[in-house]
C-alpha cells in the first residue's frame, strides 16, 4: 500500500450524495425528492458527516438550511467527484460492447460530405446502433476523447498504441463545375481559379508532382477548410483539388467533374482502434460498413485497389 493510501482519512462516502443534494437545493426536503428518500433519511446523512468530520456544515434558521463556509467548500469538492464519477460511469456504459451507443471521432469533410450522407444507411441495417459522430481532425488519443473509434487521413503519423485499420487509399484530381469546365476556362486549366485549403496547401502541388501537370493558375483563392473549397468549387467560384470520397457525391450527380482524371495521393484513409475492431462486437458491424462503402467507392470510380488491411 502507498504512503498517500495509508495517510487518507476519507469522510463516509455514503452519505455524500444526499449531503450534496441537500446543499445545491438548499433543503433537505427538495434533496429527499430528489433521491427518493424521507426527510429523515437526508437530516441523518448530515448529521453523520458532521459527526464524522467534527465541523457544522449547515445552519438552520426558519424552517430552512444555508451551508457553512465548510459546508460550502465540502460541497463544491464532493459535486466535482459525483460529477467525474458519473462521467466515467457512463463512459465505462457507453464503451461496452453492448453499448447502443458506438462514439466515432472523424475528419471534419470527410464526415460532412461522405459519412454523414450514408449513416441514414447503416442506422436502417443497424437499428440497435446509435452512432455519436464528433467531427474533428488530427492526432487523437481515443481514451483522452472518449471515443471507440476514429476515422483518419494518414498526412500526419499514426499512433503506436492504435490497432489501423486501412479503409482506402486516397484518389484526387482537379474538380469543378461542368459548365465552368466548358465555357467559363474553355477546358483549360491554366485559366482557372485554383482554389486551396489551409488545411492542406500542398494539395495542388502533390496533385501536379503525381499527374506531372506543369500548368499554373490564372487566380488563386484559400480557404481555412477543405470543406469550404470543395463547396466553392460545387457554386462555380473555381476549381479545387477533390479528393475521394470527399467528392463521391458530387462526381456522381454531375455537381462537379474531374475532366483530368484522378491520381493517387499517396495517403490513406484509416480506422483507428485501442483494439482489434473484432474485439468489439459494435467496433466490428461499423469496420464491416465502411468496407462495403469502400468496395463500392471502389466500383464508382473504376479503382480496383481501394482494398483494406490493418496494421
Amino acid at each position: 500500500m502507498s504512503e498517500r493510501h495509508r495517510k487518507r482519512q476519507l469522510p463516509p462516502l455514503a452519505p455524500l450524495p444526499a449531503f450534496e443534494a441537500a446543499a445545491r437545493h438548499q433543503s433537505f426536503s427538495r434533496a429527499a425528492e430528489e433521491l427518493h428518500l424521507t426527510h429523515g433519511a437526508i437530516s441523518r446523512a448530515v448529521a453523520q458527516l458532521e459527526q464524522r468530520l467534527g465541523v457544522q456544515l449547515f445552519v438552520r434558521r426558519r424552517r430552512r438550511v444555508y451551508l457553512t463556509l465548510a459546508g460550502e467548500r465540502l460541497m463544491r469538492v464532493t459535486s466535482d467527484v459525483l460529477d467525474r464519477l458519473d462521467d466515467a460511469a457512463e463512459t465505462l456504459r457507453r464503451h461496452e460492447g453492448s453499448s447502443p451507443i458506438l462514439t466515432v471521432s472523424c475528419e471534419p469533410s470527410l464526415g460532412m460530405r461522405w459519412l454523414m450522407p450514408r449513416l441514414g444507411i447503416f442506422r436502417t441495417l443497424n437499428p440497435d446502433l446509435n452512432i455519436d459522430l464528433r467531427l474533428a481532425g488530427g492526432p487523437i488519443d481515443l481514451l483522452e476523447s472518449g471515443c471507440d473509434a476514429a476515422i483518419r487521413h494518414t498526412s500526419f503519423a499514426l499512433p503506436d498504441r492504435d490497432v489501423v485499420t486501412r479503409l482506402w487509399p486516397e484518389y484526387a484530381g482537379p474538380v469543378c463545375a461542368p459548365i465552368c469546365w466548358e465555357t467559363a476556362i474553355g477546358r483549360d486549366l491554366s485559366r482557372a481559379r485554383w482554389l486551396h485549403s489551409r488545411t492542406r496547401p500542398e494539395a495542388w502541388r502533390d496533385w501536379q508532382r503525381e499527374s506531372g501537370y506543369q500548368g499554373s493558375p490564372d487566380s488563386e483563392q484559400f480557404f481555412d477548410h477543405f470543406f469550404f473549397a470543395l463547396q466553392a468549387a460545387v457554386d462555380r467560384l473555381g476549381t479545387a483539388i477533390g479528393p475521394l470520397p470527399l467528392v463521391d457525391d458530387d462526381l456522381r450527380s454531375g455537381r462537379l467533374i474531374a475532366p483530368m482524371g484522378m491520381v493517387a495521393t499517396g495517403y490513406d484513409y484509416v480506422l483507428l482502434t485501442r483494439d482489434s475492431p473484432d474485439a468489439d462486437p459494435r467496433i466490428a458491424r461499423f469496420s464491416a460498413w465502411l468496407m462495403q462503402q469502400a468496395q463500392d467507392l471502389s466500383a464508382s470510380t473504376g479503382h480496383d485497389s481501394l482494398a483494406t488491411d490493418s496494421r
